[in-house]
């Protein structure tokens, strides 16, 4: 299994592994993460995969002109998480078209799964309207990372 462990998360063969800590602002006033926060973990989540895979979003911007940006998300919210918990938030590649990417990600405290989300992002052009194809090193750099049948199908 190849594994890359870096600050920004552990990619390994089958999927990217990122660590946080709640913090006091990511709560409400009982202690509980808010539940916009998931999509806050999620997308540091994404951006430390795409990091680990060589790609920075500041790089793809400034040099390909393009940008992923979230065009559907889907979240099933299973149990709370409580300020100063480790959280464990996994990524895996649903789908890969043309010009857009579809993800699943799982956050979980310990063995316990939290929260599952489906994320579809589009690469769109940074100047003008549209979206533009994946570049194709992205693409068969992702592609490794394909949810097969039966494989982290609840980011194990």
């Amino acid at each position: 299994m190849n594994k890359m462990d870096k600050p920004g998360g552990t990619l390994s063969a089958e999927s990217h592994s990122y660590q946080v800590r709640v913090y006091y602002e990511d709560t409400d006033a009982a202690g509980i993460v808010f539940y916009a926060n998931y999509l806050k973990y999620a997308e540091r989540a994404r951006t430390e995969m795409l990091r680990g895979l060589g790609f920075a979003h500041a790089d793809i911007m400034r040099e390909r002109g393009t940008v992923f940006v979230v065009r559907h998300c889907e979240i099933d919210y299973q149990h709370s998480a409580w300020l100063d918990e480790e959280l464990e938030i996994r990524t895996a590649i649903d789908a890969i078209g043309g010009a857009s990417l579809t993800l699943k990600q799982w956050v979980y405290r310990g063995g316990e799964e939290l929260v599952v989300m489906k994320i579809k992002l589009v690469c769109m052009k940074l100047e003008g309207k549209g979206t533009t194809r994946i570049p194709d090193d992205i693409r068969q750099a992702l592609d490794g990372y394909i949810l097969r049948v039966g494989e982290v199908e609840h980011g194990k």
